[in-house]
């Protein structure tokens, strides 16, 4: 049987380090990253969304990242293509692709080949369901959405505007709820064979310290005024949802102080960080490290890669030598 492309994905919740083994591990197996952030494609939002800086990349180039405009839309779909072509041209030039994100629908769509078709978009409807998200809140829409399709509605959250809208469209436009939509599409082979590294905490409030704290990094680097800058230029409503400007957008507007609104930033922040664990943990193809009881997380890393057991697994279920 043909090997599939080998790929490295290093997941798990923010705050949690995972650009920094990404870095680690592309200087160690000569690898380029290829980023899984949704937020991360816009341009402008360097702070809000952690881009890593150029000496955190340490020389490392990184794909996918940086090259949206915040008015402009972008899908799943559109990621899993400008993915496979970002590895395909990292594969043909003889590097290893590595795979660094916490957003959990781009790495599964990405790595089990999903993907909807262009015909499936249905522009006139998605502005209907957009005004009536604004009107009528995400609380109202989930419940819609949960009425055919559960399984989708319980892994969402009532903020996520874009993918709830998304999965009534596909069920409005098609008759097919999304979570048969991908079960469809994964009856398509995947091409890759992924070692997926997940990095996790024993002690939550470890995570949350760091959370903490990276958010004050992040006002000390001039987090306010980059949201303020962003509103200014009244950006799309996807980029504008972003966790670090909807907290802040409230003390912009005069409506709440300073500390509140920060407070309101990390506590907003931690349970993203839960749900991502949430999502990754449903994925059990993942190696797990836990960082606060691991001495060497690169080296722990490492040895997943090289003799970990079985650590080329093609998410179909088909276990690579």
């Amino acid at each position: 049987m043909e090997k599939g492309k080998r790929l490295i994905a290093v997941v798990g919740p923010t705050a949690s380090g995972k650009t920094a083994l990404a870095v680690q591990l592309a200087k160690k197996y000569d690898g380029e990253v290829v980023s899984a952030d949704s937020m991360q494609i816009y341009t402008g939002m360097d702070i809000a969304s952690a881009k890593p800086t150029e000496a955190e990349k340490e020389g490392i180039p990184h794909h996918l990242m940086d090259f949206l405009d915040p008015c402009e839309s972008f899908s799943v779909s559109d990621y899993v293509k400008l993915a496979a072509r970002a590895i395909d041209d990292i594969l043909n030039r003889g590097r290893q692709p590595i795979i660094c994100g916490g957003s959990g629908l781009y790495v599964r769509s990405l790595i089990n080949n999903i993907s909807f078709a262009d015909e499936e978009k249905n522009e006139q409807l998605r502005q209907e369901l957009n005004d009536r998200y604004d009107e009528e809140g995400g609380e109202v829409m989930l419940r819609e959405l949960e009425t055919f399709d559960p399984e989708t509605a319980q892994r969402l959250h009532p903020s996520d505007k874009k993918r709830i809208v998304r999965a009534i469209e596909i069920y409005r436009s098609t008759g097919i709820n999304m979570t048969e939509h991908i079960q469809r599409s994964r009856l398509v082979p995947s091409p890759y064979e992924v070692t997926a590294i997940g990095l996790t905490f024993a002690d939550r409030q470890k995570l949350y310290e760091r959370i903490n704290t990276r958010v004050d990094r992040m006002l000390e680097n001039g987090l306010v005024e980059e949201a303020r800058d962003f509103y200014a230029d009244k950006k799309g409503h996807t980029a504008s949802a972003a966790i670090g400007y909807k907290e802040l957008r409230l003390y912009l507007e005069g409506r709440i102080s300073l500390e509140a609104a920060v407070e309101k930033l990390k506590m907003e922040t931690r349970r993203f960080a839960k749900r991502q664990m949430t999502w990754f943990r449903a994925d059990e193809y993942i190696h797990w490290i836990e960082v606060d009881c691991c001495e060497d997380v690169l080296a722990e890393a490492e040895r997943i890669i090289q003799d970990g057991g079985k650590p080329w697994i093609n998410p179909h279920g088909s276990e690579k030598e």
